[in-house]
């Protein structure tokens, strides 16, 4: 399988091993150079205090990224894959076509990567996946693309900078990418034996096949889908926000520990949901609108930038629950806490599509017809 962008003809890089899965094309106008190793990194739009780094390595320069960014994470982490699934296959050839992401529970960072090592190299060389680690805890991600560039996105970027000069990386603000160049991806499959580096040498033909080894890491490690969520960073910076916040509600302090760009996930995906009809009975729909209520409490009580960034994350998933709500149908009752300022208008109305159990419960409570 292959996708092209741009002329086939190879052109070789500087790097000297470059993944088997991603060809430059000759290139035309001001990009004239080839590849070079390095990094660069700006500061991350609607971020204070959080950057994002770019940086173009070859295959061994990726493997010791991930064998050592263990230094950056704290005990636990998560696993993050993009790739197309069987199903969805043919869609890889079309130009824009976005892959399937999932991603894995929290983890301990070193036995992750332990699980993680026999897949490495298939991971780097196809050109139709992507994979990482990360921990919202810090606000810090580690994700090679099936663009084949390496990003990072934290908050400490001295301990990254330090990261990749040790990788010999020289820091170059005019750094070149592959999405500079035409260029095309195969997977492993378009090889012949004699074509591929001696790492992957010893699979055999159905091992290189991006859907069964994925496949095989989605179930290694639990994994779960996480389509169409809306992109978002939190500092670590951030998240300490958030837990004082949380700590001063004795009813939400539970939370402060939790992972709350998980929460937020939770909401969106309760609103989408909603959305093509909830199955739940009204305890369970209630519990999803106390998500909504600690979110709100969030939103009003940290400083105006980071209530301005959670209002904007969640405003897409609120106006999909409105939608959703029978219009001049009876309100529920919000719980007295937490004490919000706002209105709490995701209790103003009753689903349109509720499944049998809840309009039963809906029923009973007096609340449906």
């Amino acid at each position: 399988m292959t996708r092209r962008r741009g002329r086939t003809q190879d052109r070789l890089s500087t790097l000297k091993k470059w993944p088997l899965g991603l060809r430059l094309c000759r290139p035309s106008g001001p990009h004239r150079n080839t590849l070079r190793a390095g990094y660069q990194f700006e500061p991350l739009e609607n971020s204070t205090d959080s950057y994002r780094f770019s940086a173009i390595t070859d295959t061994s320069g990726v493997l010791s990224l991930f064998e050592e960014a263990q230094g950056l994470f704290t005990s636990d982490s998560f696993f993050i894959l993009e790739f197309y699934p069987q199903e969805r296959r043919a869609e890889a050839e079309q130009e824009g076509a976005a892959p399937t992401v999932y991603y894995s529970p929290y983890l301990d960072t070193g036995a992750l990567i332990g699980l993680l090592r026999p897949y490495l190299t298939r991971l780097i060389h196809d050109g139709f996946v992507g994979f990482g680690l990360a921990n919202n805890h810090q606000g810090l991600e580690l994700f090679y693309n099936e663009e084949k560039v390496v990003t990072c996105f934290t908050e400490n970027h001295i301990r990254a900078m330090d990261l990749f000069s040790r990788q010999g990386l020289p820091h170059n603000p005019n750094l070149l990418f592959p999405t500079d160049f035409a260029h095309d991806h195969f997977s492993l499959l378009c090889f012949r034996p004699q074509e591929l580096p001696e790492e992957l040498g010893e699979f055999a033909a159905d091992e290189l096949d991006y859907a069964r080894f994925c496949q095989e890491l989605i179930e290694l490690f639990d994994m779960y889908p996480v389509d169409d969520m809306p992109s978002f960073h939190l500092s670590e910076r951030e998240q300490d926000l958030i837990r004082v916040r949380l700590e001063q509600d004795p009813t939400l302090e539970g939370f402060a520990e939790e992972d709350f760009g998980l929460i937020l996930f939770d909401w969106i995906d309760f609103a989408r949901e909603c959305q093509e009809g909830f199955n739940g009975d009204l305890f369970e729909y209630c519990q999803f609108l106390g998500i909504r209520d600690l979110l709100q409490f969030v939103i009003e009580g940290v400083p105006e930038e980071l209530s301005r960034k959670l209002s904007e994350i969640v405003t897409e998933a609120d106006a999909r629950l409105q939608q959703s709500l029978a219009p001049g149908s009876r309100r529920l009752d919000p719980p007295a806490e937490p004490a919000l300022e706002s209105e709490r208008s995701w209790y103003h109305g009753i689903l349109r599509k509720a499944g049998s159990t809840m309009r039963r419960d809906l029923i009973r409570n007096g609340l449906y017809g």
